[in-house]
């Protein structure tokens, strides 16, 4: 039996592809016992305010806290299959959390149309309509939600078949009071989260 994604152009479920990076560092001191370590340098950076991120983080956990799922979900600390893709938060600075859960003996599907059907918090959702099986099994599907309409921050449920049902990870962020999102070139909009 073949099995496939549901990808379908400005369709119903998109697989939601982040860009990624991380970088670090480490300073290495010397041998001698005597040597002096480098002062610091301060970053030109600007840094988020500590109110900012307080509210923004509280925000997120509201958000996560309040996450609707089908009955029998079961909450897990760590990821219970293995997820492709990561939700790109284009607008900040932001707070991210996450969740995961695991439901036994249902398919994506029935997951992704409940999860539409059946909204979190005060949160709207980025989908367009159900989710179907017709262009063949579905083995995984992204749910979004945002708070108002062009909102670059909310909750993106993103869904994975297992062999005993199905695999849920909630990706939430919520952005500061001072974020902004990078313009984008000629006019282009940005997607709302959820939909690729």
């Amino acid at each position: 039996m073949r099995r496939s994604s549901l990808v379908v152009p400005s369709a119903f479920l998109t697989l939601t592809v982040a860009l990624t990076g991380c970088a670090t560092g480490a300073n290495v001191a010397g041998s001698g016992a005597n040597e002096e370590l480098p002062t610091p340098v301060e970053s030109s950076e600007p840094t988020m305010p500590e109110s900012g991120a307080a509210a923004a983080l509280a925000q997120a956990q509201e958000w996560l806290d309040a996450a609707n799922l089908p009955p029998g979900a079961v909450r897990t600390d760590t990821p219970s299959a293995s997820f492709n893709s990561y939700t790109g938060w284009p607008c900040g600075p932001y707070e991210e959390l996450e969740g995961y859960w695991a439901i036994p003996k249902t398919t994506v599907v029935d997951v992704a149309n409940w999860l539409i059907q059946n909204p979190t918090a005060d949160l709207i959702t980025t989908n367009f309509g159900p989710a179907s099986e017709e262009w063949g099994p579905i083995d995984s599907a992204a749910v979004g939600y945002i708070p108002a309409v062009g909102s670059q921050e909310g909750i993106v449920y993103t869904l994975a078949k297992k062999d005993d049902g199905v695999a849920v990870r909630a990706e939430v962020a919520a952005q500061t009071d001072t974020a902004t999102c990078p313009p984008l070139p000629d006019g282009g909009m940005y997607g709302a989260p959820g939909q690729g």
